[in-house]
């Protein structure tokens, strides 16, 4: 699904009627699209009567085709004109033919019919307003869209948005006060990128994209390099699994974590990448806390790393290098914590002759050449939570690690690694996570409500799942699990992000309906959750 700004769209409308997909038919295209979500999710309601509330733009007659389609599929419609269209309206005038009943506000100055109509139908389409708003709003369309809001708020009626809420800027995503809130946002051919900005995501319920005719081979939409992840994408990410495969078949991911502050980290992250199919996952972790999770994950493998206090240290670099043969990728960073001895050792990883030298007499570097680190190449990487704060400190950071590193930072590690503030990142994510991305040469997954997928060759996919199920330590272990064990299978850089995000926040989803509450999800919850998304996807795919 593309991931489109307003002028995008109006170029896709433009260029589909210069190639012979007129507006009028992409109207009845989108009307009959609409007609055909109600009558599928509300088909089964004991009175089918809609009421179409109808603008003067394209989605008013978007609005009005939807109702003649139920009209003639046996519902009854009545649509309520609030905004002038013309006398001659010919959408009107086939409308009144199929016995649709029309009012316009002009004849209801008290509101009191449109007061009724909406208190005796059941679903309400809005097509007040479309995707060219900008705010405020002005004349008498915030007091009918409040008048529309209380009657519908807290009540037993269906509201489906057409294109987008009444009072949604679908490019910066504010919304008035008086946004009409939707149970479903039917929208047009792409999503429009303020229906996953907030304070609009609040309103749009759930997004349906509607096929409108678009034609195929059309450059104007082809060119758009920004989609929404959804199940389709995500079963094409996913590595074949052949009857004939072994262990060898699905690589071996290595996940370098924890601390004695941070224990569970380094399991969440490894059976994580267990459960997304890796065929061997070693844990390298500080020797003092490999008893505690040894009898955790008994299918792992472990490496016990030097480590002072309970923290990793820079002579675990030497014994990363001796293991490294055989990883198909690589994880570090969960549970590190920001010791200064973890510091020293992330540094030395990437950059072997960057990090302290040692100190001698008169505090004359030495060049003992034992302690200096071996150069090897890296595998693949993910770098999550304290190793990217850690990876900071070290000069010109994103020349010294393997190109196309997966880095998964949240607004505040973002902070960390780019010297924005949180509130600035958070204002455009999408634009943050490209010109990053682009800069540094690897993928960036900023996490957060709508996480951001960004590539330095220009693709970008956001995922179009908000929950505050996620919001909770040791989510994110668990998702950087997921990609590393994705990407140690030979899914590639991207497609490992896109598919280990959108799985991780379905596994969310998944957890919080099962326990009956967003507030009672844990990490293990999630991860327990990831198996059902996957069996689900399985089935899809077969």
């Amino acid at each position: 699904m593309k991931y489109v700004t307003v002028d995008e769209m109006r170029t896709i409308d433009r260029e589909s009627d210069k190639h012979g997909q007129t507006f009028a038919m992409l109207m009845d295209c989108a009307g009959k699209g609409v007609a055909e979500i109600v009558n599928q999710k509300y088909g089964s309601l004991t009175e089918k009567r809609v009421l179409g509330i109808v603008g003067a733009g394209h989605n008013g007659g978007d609005t009005v085709v939807a109702c003649s389609y139920l009209l003639e599929w046996g519902w009854k419609a009545t649509i309520y004109i609030v905004l002038p269209r013309p006398e001659d309206d010919p959408l009107i005038t086939k409308f009144k033919s199929l016995g649709g009943q029309c009012i316009k506000v002009d004849e209801d100055p008290e509101y009191q019919k449109l007061n009724d109509l909406i208190s005796s139908r059941p679903i309400l389409l809005d097509g007040v307003l479309g995707t060219g708003v900008h705010l405020p709003l002005r004349g008498n369309i915030p007091d009918i869209l409040g008048r529309i809001r209380e009657n519908v708020i807290d009540k037993d009626i269906h509201v489906v948005a057409i294109d987008c809420p009444s009072g949604v800027d679908c490019d910066t995503g504010d919304a008035a006060e008086e946004c009409i809130p939707a149970e479903i946002t039917a929208t047009m051919a792409a999503i429009k990128q303020g229906l996953l900005r907030f304070p609009a995501y609040n309103y749009v319920g759930e997004i349906q994209v509607v096929d409108i005719g678009v034609p195929k081979g059309l450059a104007a939409y082809d060119s758009i390099r920004r989609e929404v992840v959804d199940c389709e994408m995500v079963k094409r990410c996913l590595p074949e699994r052949p009857l004939n495969a072994h262990k060898g078949t699905f690589g071996t991911a290595l996940v370098v974590a924890g601390s004695t502050n941070y224990t569970g980290a380094a399991l969440l992250a490894s059976e994580a990448a267990y459960r997304i199919g890796a065929g061997l996952v070693t844990a390298a972790v500080p020797a003092s806390i490999h008893i505690a999770l040894a009898g955790s994950l008994p299918e792992a493998t472990w490496i016990l790393l030097p480590h002072e206090m309970g923290v990793i240290n820079s002579d675990a670099v030497k014994v990363i290098n001796e293991n490294i043969d055989r990883v198909t990728a690589m994880l570090f960073g969960p549970g590190f914590g920001m010791d200064d001895a973890t510091a020293e050792f992330v540094s030395r990883l990437v950059d072997p002759n960057g990090g302290r030298q040692q100190a001698g007499l008169g505090f004359l570097p030495t060049h003992d050449e034992s302690s200096r680190v071996k150069k090897v190449s890296l595998p693949p990487l993910v770098i999550d939570a304290d190793g990217l704060k850690l990876l900071a400190r070290v000069p010109q950071w994103y020349k010294r690690i393997p190109s196309l590193s997966i880095l998964t930072p949240h607004p505040g590690e973002m902070a960390v690694l780019t010297g924005m503030k949180v509130e600035d990142i958070q204002a455009d994510r999408v634009h943050t996570a490209e010109k990053y991305a682009h800069e540094w040469g690897h993928i960036v997954v900023l996490k957060g409500a709508h996480t951001v997928i960004a590539s330095p060759d220009g693709h970008t996919a956001v995922i179009p799942i908000a929950s505050p199920a996620l919001a909770r330590a040791g989510t994110g272990d668990v998702l950087a699990g997921l990609i590393v064990g994705l990407r140690a299978q030979g899914v590639d850089a991207f497609h490992s992000s896109i598919a280990g995000v959108w799985i991780h926040a379905q596994a969310g989803l998944r957890a919080a309906m099962r326990l009956g509450s967003t507030a009672a999800v844990l990490a293990g919850d999630v991860l327990g959750s990831v198996v059902d998304v996957l069996g689900d996807l399985e089935i899809k795919r077969t």
